[in-house]
């Protein structure tokens, strides 16, 4: 019972860390919120790692961490591009439900048999990725977020600035593309599933080493991307602070 109520707290943890990212990608570069949410998770686990008492880790386990975390930072891309281009019930649920089963269609191919309980639950997670994926065949319009970008500019108090000379904004302003969600999702869910496969193979033996080796690449990975693309500053104000509550919330449902 206390596994079940502890998935249920991550779970709603994960849930409100994907929703504020989802609104600072909109209003903020993916590279840029995505780089400060894994530096807020670094500093989150850094914290709490002297508090875990472990044993030191093996080389192993820290190398399985930091491929779990180049598999983080790589699920993370994808999912905040898919909060930006499409609606959040459209990549959100397919990144959640592909990360298991993908996590379950690995272990088959290393000939691992899951229980029957495990392959039932995917098999009713199927009709789920369907019907979401049906939905990418209509266009929906969305409204912008403040702050968000828009064609010519971005939305600042209901208007269209920098290129869009005021122009109020409207719900045709900004369209949502399903299938870019479709498809950001469910390359969101394939990284995932490396992230959980990593830490699993990391083993339990070492704490919260693993958990920091997957942080450490996380925002290593996150600050080489940026400094390549040239976003490698901090975004504004009120993304920033959405970007600091994902890493922190992401982080202590990982620990």
């Amino acid at each position: 019972m206390l596994a079940v109520a502890a998935a249920l707290a991550s779970a709603v943890g994960y849930g409100g860390s994907d929703f504020a990212a989802g609104i600072a990608s909109r209003a903020a570069s993916v590279i840029q919120v995505t780089l400060l949410a894994s530096a807020a998770a670094t500093v989150a686990v850094a914290v709490a790692l002297p508090l875990a008492a472990s044993q030191l880790p093996t080389a192993t386990a820290l190398a399985w961490g930091a491929a779990a975390g180049l598999g983080g930072v790589g699920g993370a891309f994808a999912l905040y591009l898919g909060f930006r281009h499409a609606a959040f019930s459209v990549a959100g649920p397919l990144s959640a439900v592909g990360a298991p089963g993908f996590s379950v269609l690995a272990g088959l191919l290393l000939g691992k048999r899951p229980s029957g309980l495990a392959l039932t639950g995917i098999i009713l997670a199927l009709p789920a990725i369907a019907g979401v994926s049906a939905s990418a065949g209509a266009t929906a319009a969305i409204s912008p977020v403040e702050g968000g970008p828009v064609e010519g500019g971005t939305v600042e108090g209901g208007t269209v600035q920098a290129g869009g000379a005021g122009v109020p904004a409207t719900a045709d302003t900004s369209r949502a593309r399903p299938a870019a969600g479709v498809g950001a999702g469910l390359i969101a869910g394939a990284c995932f599933a490396v992230l959980f496969i990593g830490l699993h193979r990391a083993g339990s033996g070492s704490g919260l080493w693993p958990v920091a080796a997957a942080e450490g690449a996380e925002v290593a990975s996150a600050a080489m991307v940026a400094v390549v693309t040239g976003n490698f500053r901090l975004p504004g104000a009120r993304p920033g602070w959405l970007a600091v509550i994902t890493g922190v919330a992401g982080a202590t449902d990982t620990i």
